[in-house]
């Protein structure tokens, strides 16, 4: 599956310099970084969180997950869970389970950035494959999406919790 045409289409006709980074098939962020050499802290992943009946785009560090709590509290709701595989297929029809690009926006969702990640040069991300990487300027990613920038994370871990570990 390549990258999504919406994605490339949006990054051509706004002149990003952007750079597809093909490797070879990958299970999350945390292994692309691997794989690519990347920094974790540059490798961004995209995590699907359904509040109330809405669902956002919130894009992390690869070994950070996201504090479901602190966003509780931040939308003023209980009804904050992760999305299903069965969601994010419908809601990212174009892209492999686990691979989505952090531009929720083109798929009509909001995007919510930990502030990590907005202190970093150049971000890396899965571009809707599980075999092809995305490089680019934080700065670009921020004028394309205009995300809310936030703290979603917990510090890295090494035991899971209900928190992604993509």
């Amino acid at each position: 599956m390549p990258i999504p045409q919406i994605l490339r289409i949006r990054l051509d006709r706004e002149h990003v310099h952007y750079e597809v980074l093909p490797h070879s098939r990958t299970c999350g962020a945390l292994q692309v970084a691997r794989t690519l050499h990347v920094p974790e802290q540059q490798m961004a992943k995209a995590v699907i969180v359904k509040v109330k009946q809405h669902f956002v785009t919130t894009v992390l560090p690869a070994r950070w997950t996201v504090d479901l709590h602190g966003l509780r509290k931040m939308f003023g709701t209980h009804r904050v869970r992760l999305a299903t595989e069965q969601e994010m297929t419908e809601l990212f029809p174009d892209c492999e389970v686990g691979a989505m690009p952090p531009f929720g926006m083109l798929y009509g969702l909001p995007v919510y950035v930990d502030r990590s990640l907005a202190q970093d040069g150049e971000i890396v991300f899965e571009g809707g494959t599980h075999s092809e990487a995305i490089s680019m300027r934080y700065w670009d990613f921020a004028a394309l999406m205009f995300p809310t920038v936030v703290d979603l994370h917990h510090p890295p871990c090494d035991g899971l919790t209900e928190s992604a570990r993509n």
